[in-house]
């Protein structure tokens, strides 16, 4: 898959990122009828319909790739991720969603042999799009029903890191090792914030680090993951190896990670 395809297969997954966040945006203001998955976690008929017009667009951009769907594998999905796949979750932050809060996005990653290569994430109630890969990442401030190809775009990068450091951690999910790991480095100021927004964050300078040492999906982490690496950073295991995605017999879980900026920990 060359510079040019990849180009093109962005532009597809932007597409189907923008299309998902109008369709939730304007179901969040009529109301969602939601429901408990088997895990116990919250899942609406907005997470449903965005992973519906997700796998459309991706269907018809990449006819055979399999799809791998946060919604899907609660449903009981058999698919296989292959050499080449996506990995999807149509609301991360769900409880934000529910809430009427604005930190939720959705999240499109494509990955060849388990690493991500393009991300796209969008945060329809903040008016932000993001979106990384060959060609470095970029930021459109993409207001719901508005097309991307009107509004300029702003390319973002990490940036060199400070003496006093920013770390980006979860609004509701910040557990005590995550705590203990922050203490031991030089983190003067953090930012709460929901959802794989975290990862922009970092990725457009905004923080320096987001560390998260208690399990999460595959899917909440792909896309911000490829954003990330675009912008100049990284997405690591604590102990400095990469992560490889794509393991369904362990359920796509991730144990734990580092994303950081221009500075390794």
């Amino acid at each position: 898959m060359n510079r040019a395809e990849r180009s093109k297969i962005l532009t597809g997954m932007i597409a189907a990122a923008a299309e998902a966040g109008t369709k939730v945006r304007e179901m969040a203001a009529s109301g969602v009828v939601t429901r408990s998955k088997p895990d116990a976690s919250p899942v609406t008929d907005a997470d449903e319909a965005a992973e519906a017009i997700i796998e459309r667009h991706l269907n018809t951009l990449l006819p055979g790739v399999p799809m791998i769907g946060e919604e899907a594998v609660a449903n009981g999905s058999r698919t296989k991720p292959g050499s080449t796949f996506f990995l999807v979750d149509p609301i991360d932050g769900t409880r934000d969603y529910i809430a009427k809060r604005d930190g939720y996005t959705v999240n499109i990653a494509l990955l060849i042999e388990g690493t991500p290569v393009l991300g796209v994430i969008y945060a329809p109630a903040m008016g932000e799009l993001f979106a990384g890969g060959a060609d470095g990442a970029y930021r459109w401030p993409l207001v719901p029903g508005i097309n991307v190809e009107n509004v300029p775009e702003e390319k973002i990068r990490v940036r060199t890191p400070p003496k006093n450091l920013v770390a980006c951690v979860s609004f509701s999910h910040l557990d005590s090792d995550t705590t203990a790991w922050m203490k031991k480095r030089n983190i003067a100021e953090t930012i709460k914030v929901g959802s794989s927004i975290k990862f922009c964050r970092v990725a457009e300078g905004k923080a320096d680090v987001y560390p998260r040492l208690a399990p999460v999906s595959e899917w909440d982490i792909a896309a911000g993951h490829a954003i990330l690496m675009a912008a100049g950073g990284s997405v690591r295991a604590p102990d400095g190896t990469p992560l490889h995605y794509g393991k369904k017999k362990d359920d796509y879980e991730v144990t734990s990670f580092i994303a950081s900026g221009g500075m390794a920990f």
